[in-house]
């Protein structure tokens, strides 16, 4: 599956630099399976799109509401990108 999501230019910045090689997102936020692709999309202050974009292999996927020893009311899925 192909998702796109968007992020300030500071963020787009370090995952295209290659030192930001995760994403964390709420649980609800996306279903997303290992595998798939991420469409980050670079938007400016006002959220709009500049028109630079990053294509990512979603790699391993944390699922915090599968373990045990995270709190209840703070799972979040941390994607690790390729």
């Amino acid at each position: 599956m192909i998702i796109e999501k968007k992020t300030n230019k500071n963020m787009f910045e370090k995952i295209k630099s290659g030192e930001k090689t995760f994403e964390v997102r709420i649980e609800d936020d996306c279903k997303f399976n290992e595998g798939d692709i991420l469409i980050i999309k670079e938007v400016d202050d006002n959220h709009n799109f500049t028109g630079m974009k990053i294509k990512k292999k979603i790699g391993f996927i944390l699922r915090t509401k599968q373990a045990k020893y995270w709190k209840r009311n703070f799972h979040r899925d941390y994607l690790f990108l390729r």
